[in-house]
């Protein structure tokens, strides 16, 4: 098979300014993480004098030196709640999957320098959200926690809140299915436990405390006082020593921060070895002929602008080749075959809308993937389902809802990677947060919406004369510059409710990467899926409880 030959000139004028555009992005996206970590910078005085490293510090130090890490859903709750400027944004925990001892692990730490590691309704989700995964890829769940519970002190209005009582419970819920389902929950309680956060430390299989630092209880001092009048200290109520020699509800008691994450990673070190080792590439692995830099250039900075996935395809797969599937039947949708860090997978990708030929293209290249168990990397660039006389009269309704069917039943894992639109049901169709892939990534020039904003600002308007056309009315010039104002701020409204930051904030995807990071990305989440079955663990009826 032939590596792909490129048309894009990287010296034009054109591919220069496009990498500038994205770069400027990739910044914008940069500079709201590290907002967080700003935030978190704030409280490095006040950790010092207690003794504590700081959340990220003690990241660094479970997580195996020089190993990939990737983090999930990092910019959760920008602007959300009371966040201003990204630096209380991320749900007051960072998540991730990384290595420690060796093994593939799911990792979640409280970030208790951004308002005390207090719980709020994007924790929930976030955790929810993170359990899914760690169901679906039977990753051990290594949790590093110091929470103060729920926020009582943010007012800030939250759609989310009548529900946040509920999903507390499916988030404790699904513990007890994890440990029942043979998934290891390693806690170390490096402080404050109260109430929601208490619950999440117990539901633990392993704790580790802290001598001098844990607290763990369901009502603090200041709480049970008000509460029944009773006072005690904070080591009465819940202290390590305390947990350790009265209740059991630790099974270690370490000296310090560092200290708690050596247990942690040595009682890891007690799992069945990691599902890597069973496991050998599908084919040795070959770079990209092309630079992955080339992948700053490739998409316009007019979304009108039409560009070839084949060039994005060709820096990302082993050795650029793509085996096309039916390249010339239903054209514009592309499938094939390629390998990426040397493991197999399926690729359907847009160079347009979705055709009713796209469609039975792209539901018969699934059925053939599932009966190879063959990876499916979805690669998103498309205003949706092609619309009309002709494409209806096709079966465009009939075709477009075989693909969706032959997605959602599709039992290979399936990763997604949104680059630029993705609207419609074609969002679906390729096979977004809505028809559960195993993990989904955004560049920051993606954009996700029922449709563009211009076509819905177009459609808005089109029902506003088809209005005045069936009354037998004439809309006035004074009439038709409010419409034109309105068409131009609701066009403004979907722009920004699309926009890559917007619907990362909502969980709505795993995270937005740099275009870069593709291959690296795709591949350590292909490889994550492909070890699944044999992580080694077994379930058992009730999990693990103290009695």
């Amino acid at each position: 098979m032939k590596a792909f030959e490129t048309k894009i000139d990287t010296n034009a004028e054109e591919f220069r300014t496009n990498a500038d555009f994205m770069t400027g992005l990739v910044g914008k996206v940069k500079y709201v993480e590290n907002q967080i970590r700003v935030g978190e910078e704030k409280y490095r005085a006040r950790a010092i004098q207690k003794g504590k490293l700081l959340p990220r510090e003690r990241l660094a130090l479970l997580l195996d030196h020089g190993a990939p890490f990737l983090e999930l859903c990092p910019i959760a709750g920008y602007k959300m709640f009371g966040d201003t400027d990204g630096t209380s944004a991320g749900g007051n925990i960072i998540t991730g999957i990384g290595y420690v001892s060796g093994r593939r692990v799911l990792v979640i730490v409280n970030n208790f320098a951004i308002k005390g590691g207090t719980i709020n309704s994007v924790t929930f989700r976030k955790t929810l959200r993170l359990q899914e995964i760690a169901f679906k890829m039977r990753l051990p769940v290594v949790s590093l926690s110091e929470s103060g519970g729920g926020n009582l002190a943010d007012r800030t209005p939250d759609p989310w809140g009548a529900h946040s009582f509920i999903d507390s419970g499916l988030v404790y819920c699904q513990q007890a299915e994890l440990s029942a389902a043979g998934i290891p929950q390693i806690t170390v309680a490096h402080g404050n436990a109260t109430a929601g956060g208490a619950y999440q430390v117990a539901l633990s299989d392993y704790i580790v405390l802290v001598r001098g630092q844990s607290q763990i209880f369901l009502a603090g001092p200041p709480l049970l006082k008000a509460a029944t009048g009773e006072e005690a200290s904070a080591e009465e109520l819940g202290g390590a020593e305390m947990h350790a020699t009265i209740t059991g509800t630790g099974e270690y008691l370490a000296e310090d921060d560092a200290d708690g994450i050596r247990i942690a990673r040595e009682i890891v070190d007690q799992l069945p070895r990691d599902a890597g080792e069973y496991l050998m590439a599908d084919k040795k692995p070959e770079m990209p002929v092309y630079p992955k830099e080339d992948l700053l250039g490739i998409v316009p900075t007019d979304k009108k602008i039409p560009f070839d996935m084949r060039e994005v395809i060709a820096r990302i797969v082993d050795g650029s080749r793509f085996l096309e599937f039916k390249t010339e039947f239903g054209a514009d949708t592309l499938c094939g075959h390629a390998y990426i860090e040397g493991q197999k997978c399926g690729i359907i990708a847009n160079n347009s809308p979705i055709t009713p030929q796209g469609a039975i293209k792209a539901t018969q290249f699934l059925q053939l993937c599932d009966q190879s168990d063959t990876a499916m990397i979805f690669l998103h660039n498309t205003t949706g389902f092609l619309v009309g006389v002709e494409a209806e009269q096709f079966g465009q309704v009939k075709h477009g809802s075989k693909m969706i069917q032959a997605v959602a039943n599709f039992r290979p894992p399936k990763i997604s990677l949104i680059i630029g639109s993705s609207n419609g049901a074609g969002n679906y169709a390729m096979c977004s947060k809505a028809l559960k892939p195993a993990f989904s990534f955004a560049w920051p020039t993606a954009r996700m919406a029922v449709m563009g904003g211009e076509q819905a600002t177009k459609v808005m308007m089109n029902i506003k004369e088809m209005q005045a056309e069936r009354k037998g009315v004439k809309i006035t010039d004074e009439e038709r510059i409010e419409l034109d104002q309105i068409a131009e701020e609701n066009k403004a409204a979907f722009e920004r409710i699309s926009a890559p930051l917007f619907f990362a904030s909502r969980m709505m995807t795993d995270g937005l990467i740099d275009p870069r990071d593709s291959r690296n990305v795709i591949a350590f989440c292909l490889a994550t899926c492909r070890e699944t079955p044999h992580r080694g663990t077994k379930s058992n009826t009730f999990g693990v409880a103290r009695i």
